[in-house]
């Protein structure tokens, strides 16, 4: 049966009611953001899900990635203040906050950065020695990071971080580095050696000043007890010296022969116990020392009483040598 002509219009009019709610209807994913433009104007942005437009009226303009991106920045050369050439590789990160100046203020979001992150590369390269620039990475970055994020801010972009990714100086100038660092880290071991020599002879030094210090203490002790038992020891003697004196002013003669008695067997003993003396000879009548003796045995029994009777045992007499002397 063929079609009557209200039959096509109708069709043809469903077909366009179902066009236009297909074009009035958009789905944006997440992530990104859409621009709105009405008759060619920005009109306003479209978030991630369901979104409606006019249709007809309305279109989609610009399809913009609020995720963090990152820019990868190309090997550049520059120079330092002291004239070193240096190479330098950089990447730069950043993120989409407002779809429509990212749309609309700029043409080329990437290259912009870019150029943006190159120039002001060579410009901190500039500021600074070879030195600071190989041992300030984190000032660099962070010196990156504030000059672009202040000039990509009127663009709806923050750049959220710069980082330098390597920094490669000339050849020879890094040879000239490293044969620096080689003499410098054979100055320090130099240096904690002749440290390590110093501080071993302070202890040493300081160990020998303490052995002396204990040496004379020790010193000074021995003496001091050696004075201290020869003054006990002329107390005692100057006690039995009181005594006998007494004994003797008393008329007791037997005290005076005690004394005489007591020295010369102290002669006697003296010389017999000398090193380089074998044989002496002593001139001295055997019957003289034996009345000493006896003299003292009974000197002995009168001080000490009948307690002191086993001092007065007979005295053997000694072998007389030629001459009548006697020997010891």
């Amino acid at each position: 049966m063929p079609l009557s002509g209200f039959d096509i219009f109708v069709i043809v009019l469903v077909l366009v009611v179902v066009v236009t709610i297909a074009m009035g209807i958009r789905t944006v994913p997440q992530g990104y953001a859409y621009t709105v433009e009405r008759f060619g104007r920005y009109s306003r942005t479209l978030t991630p899900g369901l979104g409606l437009i006019v249709p007809y009226i309305d279109q989609v303009g610009k399809k913009v990635n609020v995720m963090e991106q990152v820019l990868d920045v190309p090997s550049q050369e520059a120079f330092t203040r002291d004239n070193a050439g240096v190479t330098i590789d950089a990447a730069a990160f950043y993120q989409i906050l407002d779809a429509a100046r990212a749309s609309y203020e700029v043409s080329d979001m990437n290259q912009a950065l870019l150029v943006l992150t190159m120039t002001n590369i060579r410009t901190v390269v500039g500021s600074m020695d070879l030195d600071q620039l190989l041992s300030h990475r984190d000032e660099i970055n962070e010196r990156l990071l504030r000059v672009m994020d202040a000039a990509a801010s009127p663009w709806g972009a923050k750049v959220t971080r710069v980082e330098i990714k390597d920094i490669l100086p000339p050849q020879d100038l890094a040879g000239a580095m490293a044969r620096q660092m080689k003499a410098e880290r054979e100055k320090r071991a130099a240096v904690l050696e002749a440290e390590g020599l110093r501080q071993a002879e302070i202890l040493r030094a300081e160990g020998q000043k303490q052995s002396q210090i204990l040496a004379a203490e020790g010193r000074k002790e021995a003496a001091f007890r050696d004075a201290e038992a020869r003054e006990r020891q002329a107390e005692a003697e100057a006690k039995a010296t009181g005594m006998v004196s007494e004994a003797i002013a008393k008329g007791d003669l037997a005290a005076a022969n005690f004394i005489v008695a007591e020295k010369y067997i102290d002669a006697i003993r003296a010389l017999a116990s000398a090193p380089n003396q074998k044989v002496v000879i002593v001139p001295i009548e055997v019957a003289g020392l034996a009345g000493t003796l006896g003299g003292i045995a009974e000197l002995t029994k009168s001080v000490f009483g009948e307690g002191g009777a086993g001092l007065n045992k007979p005295v053997r007499s000694v072998p007389t040598v030629a001459g009548g002397a006697e020997r010891s």
